[in-house]
């Protein structure tokens, strides 16, 4: 029984630990049991605590049991990124640099989950310190994705989509910096979540400059929940969001109701749709799929459904650039002397790049274009839908496929549809589309305006009731039926 309540919703388990129908402790020895059958398959996890999480379950039945209050997670297994600080908890950031580093402190959305009684089961595998769209790393093996296991889960909150769809646990902690909560979503057939910049306060991640390599991405950086349904994602929401003092750019939300945001009205919205961009090379499958959800959204939402193009250029060059200003570069030069071989690739290629003054502010000029540009398009529409990727998932070992279409591309070009959000900071979610004629999960990206949180999940709840995904079982479940 306890295992097949892991393959229900987290607002349902929180509500049977408050209530006592289950307790926390039964819920996560549950949870163990089924990692242990189905972790050596999917590779999902790079350190486990299952003694850590089996005294907390303990204390929060213990507290219940004296009638205490419980929080809104009560009792909910959850995973959280290898990125992401968690006291006492080995956090390598998929780096031989950190691979013995245990924080003092949690992160803030950590430490605000954990007060909301969430347990955390452990840490999920990531690409060194979150340079890819993809999970492969130094340290761990790669996390599989569970619709076929010879396939990556996209990145780099690699482990934590893996982690939801092969329902080891029924939430997770991800990290977007240019599509990396939304790319393993897509790719595994899941709910991702990038909030409006500053919603979701972030320490010590991106702010602290004790530790390069993890200091990075101050600008682009998101935190952002990763779940089955998307009312756990509001349900997390509701618990990580508001501002902190350890985050500057971190803003007030009164303005967002995270769960009754999920029953606003939506007929009537003006909806733009563009499949490409204009010049994205697309999959064939994937344009076909996401057109098709896109008109069956609309149609049945009696909204208004315009193809259009926003009238934007590819700025992955001053993507690739703003990443670089936003490193470390001192610091992270001498860890890869330190580690030699030892450091990814295509992370040492980056450092030994010879960047230039002009190449910063030309990037810094091109994101002040793209926000313009976008901010201006959306006036005209509510909201904004996309493919989330150009392609379905594909083998392991790849940065990203260099033939799309029949077009030669670059190798993150398959990214393309997500970094132009972490620009402008616009919430944006990917919303499982539907599949490949093989049975690999394809995302439909769903955007806002600027701080119109509520009405991207609203969308994306009326796109669930529309569209259900959380019946449908990857093969390495076990589970045959839909």
């Amino acid at each position: 029984m306890f295992d097949e309540l892991l393959d229900g919703d987290a607002t349902l388990l929180a509500s049977l630990v408050r209530n006592g129908e289950v307790s926390a402790r039964e819920l996560t020895q549950a949870a163990f049991d089924r990692l242990a059958q189905r972790e050596p398959q999917v590779q999902a996890f790079c350190t486990l605590v299952p003694e850590r999480a089996l005294a907390q379950a303990s204390a929060i039945d213990s507290r219940r049991l004296k009638g205490e209050p419980l929080g809104a997670l009560a009792g909910v297994p959850l995973a959280v990124k290898d990125l992401i600080c968690t006291a006492g908890v080995k956090t390598t950031s998929g780096s031989a640099a950190y691979a013995d580093f245990i924080p003092d402190e949690d992160d803030i959305t950590v430490e605000r989950l954990l007060a909301a009684d969430a347990v955390l089961l452990g840490k999920t595998t990531a690409p060194e310190f979150g340079y890819s769209g993809v999970g492969h790393n130094p340290l761990f093996p790669s996390p599989r994705n569970p619709w076929d296991l010879s396939k990556t889960p996209g990145g780099s909150s690699a482990g934590s989509g893996a982690a939801l769809a092969a329902r080891l646990c029924p939430v997770a902690l991800g990290s977007d910096g240019g599509g990396s909560v939304r790319i393993p979503a897509a790719h595994c057939g899941v709910y991702g979540l990038k909030a409006s910049m500053g919603r979701v306060p972030l320490w010590p991640g991106c702010r602290d400059e004790r530790y390069p390599g993890v200091s990075s991405w101050e600008s682009l950086e998101h935190i952002g929940p990763m779940t089955r349904s998307v009312r756990d994602a509001a349900l997390m929401m509701s618990v990580m969001a508001g501002p902190d003092m350890r985050d500057r750019h971190s803003i007030p939300c009164s303005d967002v109701d995270w769960l009754q945001a999920l029953d606003k009205p939506l007929r009537g919205l003006r909806i733009a749709f563009s499949v490409d961009f204009g010049y994205v090379a697309v999959d064939a499958e994937v344009r076909d799929v996401v057109t098709a959800a896109a008109r069956r959204f609309a149609r049945e939402l009696g909204a208004e459904l315009e193809e259009v193009n926003p009238a934007i250029e590819d700025e992955v060059a001053a993507f690739s650039a703003l990443v670089a200003l936003e490193s470390d570069l001192s610091g992270m030069r001498d860890l890869r002397t330190q580690l030699g071989s030892r450091m990814s690739p295509h992370l040492a290629a980056m450092l030994q790049h010879n960047w230039q003054a002009e190449t910063f502010t030309d990037a810094l000029v091109a994101r002040k274009k793209l926000s313009n540009q976008l901010w201006r398009f959306m006036q005209g529409y509510d909201l904004l839908l996309t493919p989330t990727l150009a392609t379905p998932p594909f083998p392991l070992g790849m940065q990203g496929p260099e033939i799309i279409d029949g077009r030669m591309v670059r190798s993150d070009h398959w990214l393309s549809f997500c970094f132009p959000f972490n620009f402008t900071g616009q919430p944006a979610a990917s919303v499982p589309a539907g599949f490949t004629a093989s049975g690999l999960p394809i995302g439909m990206q769903i955007v806002g305006r600027h701080l119109d949180d509520g009405l991207v999940l609203a969308a994306s709840a009326a796109f669930e009731r529309i569209q259900p995904w959380n019946h449908l079982y990857p093969a390495v479940t076990g589970v045959v039926h839909e």
